[in-house]
């Protein structure tokens, strides 16, 4: 009888140093987890090649005769080295085995059989190491069983230097033997109209599969196991949080809000309107409202989140509203005070609290958000601190959402009882990633943008073609000052130069550069010290005046560049992308980005989105050295091809897919999307989102789906061992 199931411990069922490894590289724990580690890609044992011909490189299946073998001492390392020779009559090849003297017992002259591995070359002479194989007792039986044996998919999986992908797998068909029955998470009379797989079948074929044809319909059953768990727990979420009950935050007549409207001297957007109705609507529900406002950039999401601010400040509530940099934080806290003017700022006192203020101001500030005076508190990590505390937190507002964990968000809403959450972002997201991310989220969308924005004209100044528009570039900037405006540079890294082995000094507000993939130069050459440089000794900006801005800078001078560029005492601002994100200068016209094929689609259209945000007209230059036709190149003249966000965004899922667009923050979406595509899938994820609203309304609890009840706590339980890793 079977003695495990998916919920074993792993170190129980192969023993602690087979699973330790295993645990430090994967991060498994269980059997689920091993099982749920699938091949990556298959290979087969392939033809069978005679000897002579063998081509190096491939991995190929021989039937062939031992015809010698011996044992030697390594010279340069410890152990012994097996070589055994094999012949099919019309050429030899050697076997190599490390440290294994024991096969010598099985591969003695005479015998044959079927032999299949990757063919290698020593000192000219064609090898397989470590290869496997299977013995016969005569020639007829290997060469029937050798037809068979070289039509079985070998399973490749992902690995690493020192857990290879064949050790992976004898381990996964140790596991398989002795497990038991597995409960499928799908209903079974959703599965067998689909014409799916039960779950057990499943991870059989997929791990060691008889024949190719097996792989697909495994493929397939995973896929929608992995759809519809996730489905179903981002629905119990959303029904955990309205099981909550809310404080009502009502606005009144003659109100904060109500005198906050009348004062504005523009008119909102029909979008801001619609949304901000939405969220009106939520701060007086019976449950806490739980809200994704994604819009363009320049759109006004920040102006329905202060409205939401001030409906909750009325009744005595605070609001937090966490940003991902400093020098986003600072801009907002600006912008808000500037917004609620003299009369209605110090009703509220919006403050400031982030890790880099003096110990004495943060003190000041986290004392005013304790006691209740400040009703509108924002800053970055600093307010998940244990030492951050509100009186009465009612609304949790979270900027750039794709910059924060969901658990980030969580941890912010503890700080209060069953508080709102209200969630910004200016990336617009595709149907398909808000379904499968955001799934617990109401999500609204401001499309318009307010009237009397003169628009941006976006150009790529193709290096690869053309390197003379490299000097054009400059040129340009400088002609845009001369007329008043000022401009950003923007750069992939600090200091190109000064990084050495490891490559270039990039911004901790940026994250590593990625690998160059094809069409990108293979190294960065401008960072904000070169750009700044060459600029310094550029005949046009002599009288110009040039500022740097990074995210390593001492937080007060980060501030007191980014206030001057505001108030126009720069021209010209060299940054990486620590700009991307709330940073508002109505005269910045242009902005040129180097080295654009090192950003995401979505990057380089939110960084554009910091020009012609006034009534001048936005001019963006992507400087690139990519090829016509590569990959890289084609991200950049997406960009340049449509300012429409939304048609962007899609876009940038199909060119870099799901994995890179929504990022390691966003827990739990990655880690268990091991099969699921949400482009390739869209129409998977959907059905699995119907299916899941009607398990749930018929069977709130899931008692009488316990496989898919285990399922989703298996998923949980990744979860938190991936988020415990990462802490």
């Amino acid at each position: 009888m079977p003695g495990f199931t998916l919920e074993s411990r792993l170190d129980g069922v192969v023993g602690g140093k087979t699973a330790a490894p295993l645990q430090r590289a994967f991060g498994m724990h269980t059997v689920g987890d091993l099982l749920a580690h699938y091949p990556r890609r298959y290979v087969l044992r392939g033809e069978l090649t005679p000897i002579s011909s063998l081509p190096v490189g491939e991995t190929v299946t021989i039937v062939a005769e031992v015809t010698r073998a011996s044992e030697r001492r390594m010279q340069n390392r410890k152990g012994s080295l097996m070589e055994v020779a094999i012949s099919d009559g019309n050429g030899e090849l050697t076997l190599t085995f490390f440290g294994q003297a024991w096969r010598l017992r099985e591969l003695a002259p005479g015998r044959r059989g079927i032999f299949s591995g990757r063919v290698g070359e020593y000192r000219g002479n064609k090898q397989l190491a470590h290869p496997d194989y299977e013995l016969f007792e005569d020639e007829a039986e290997a060469r029937m069983n050798a037809e068979a044996y070289a039509r079985l998919p070998i399973p490749i999986y992902p690995a690493t230097g020192a857990l290879p992908s064949w050790q992976i797998s004898k381990i996964v068909r140790h596991v398989l033997d002795g497990l038991g029955p597995v409960p499928d998470p799908l209903p079974e009379a959703f599965r067998v109209q689909r014409g799916l797989l039960d779950a057990r079948a499943a991870i059989e074929r997929i791990h060691r599969p008889d024949f190719e044809d097996q792989i697909a319909p495994a493929r397939a059953t995973l896929r929608m196991h992995e759809a519809l768990v996730l489905q179903v727990a981002l629905l119990q979420q959303r029904q955990f949080v309205r099981a909550l009950s809310a404080t009502a935050r009502p606005a009144h007549a003659g109100g904060l809000l109500e005198r906050f409207d009348a004062g504005l001297p523009f008119d909102r957007t029909d979008d801001q309107i619609g949304v901000g109705a939405q969220v009106a609507h939520d701060l007086v529900g019976d449950w806490p409202m739980n809200r994704l406002v994604q819009g363009e950039v320049g759109s006004g999401k920040t102006l329905v989140a202060l409205r939401a601010m001030l409906q909750v400040a009325e009744s005595g509530g605070q609001s937090a509203l966490i940003a991902p940099t400093e020098v986003l934080a600072g801009q907002h806290v600006r912008s808000i005070a500037r917004m609620l003017g003299p009369r209605l700022a110090p009703e509220v006192m919006p403050i400031l609290l982030t890790g880099q203020m003096p110990a004495a101001e943060r003190r000041k500030a986290a004392l005013r958000a304790a006691s209740g005076q400040a009703l509108i508190v924002i800053g970055t990590h600093a307010l998940l601190s244990e030492t951050t505390t509100f009186a009465d937190l009612g609304l949790v507002v979270v900027d750039e959402q794709h910059r924060f964990g969901v658990e980030q968000r969580e941890l912010l809403r503890a700080k209060g009882m069953a508080p709102h959450a209200l969630v910004l972002t200016a990336t617009p997201i595709p149907r398909t990633v808000a379904m499968t991310v955001f799934g617990d989220l109401d999500v609204s969308t401001i499309r318009t943008l307010p009237a009397g924005r003169a628009g941006i004209q976006t150009f790529v100044a193709p290096l690869a073609e053309k390197p003379a528009w490299f000097g054009r570039v400059w040129e340009r900037i400088a002609e845009e000052v001369g007329k008043g405006h000022q401009a950003f540079v923007v750069c992939a890294a600090i200091d190109a130069d000064a990084g050495g082995k490891d490559g270039p000094v990039t911004d901790d507000a940026v994250g590593p550069l990625p690998a160059p993939v094809d069409g990108e130069t293979p190294a960065t050459r401008w960072g904000v010290v070169q750009a700044a440089d060459s600029l310094s000794r550029h005949p046009a900006f002599t009288d110009i005046r040039v500022e740097i801005l990074h995210g390593r800078m001492p937080s007060d001078e980060k501030d007191a560049v980014m206030q001057a560029f505001a108030r126009g005492e720069i021209d010209v601002l060299v940054a990486t992308t620590v700009v991307e994100v709330g940073v508002d200068v109505p005269n910045a016209s242009t902005m040129a980005i180097l080295e654009a094929d090192r950003f995401g689609v979505s990057q380089l259209h939110q960084l554009r989105g910091r020009v012609g945000r006034g009534g001048v007209p936005g001019l963006c230059l992507l400087v690139t050295e990519a090829a016509a036709g590569t990959p890289a190149r084609a991200r950049v003249d997406a960009v340049a091809s449509t300012t429409d966000g939304f048609e962007l965004a899609e876009v940038d899922l199909e060119l870099r897919g799901e994995g890179d667009v929504l990022g390691d923050a966003q827990s739990g979406a990655r880690s268990s999307l091991r099969l699921l595509r949400v482009v390739k899938d869209a129409d998977l994820i959907a059905e699995a989102r119907a299916e899941a609203e009607t398990v749930l309304a018929e069977d709130p609890a899931l008692t009488r789906h316990p496989g898919l009840a285990e399922a989703i706590e298996r998923r949980v339980g990744m979860e938190e061992r991936a988020a415990l890793a990462k802490n």
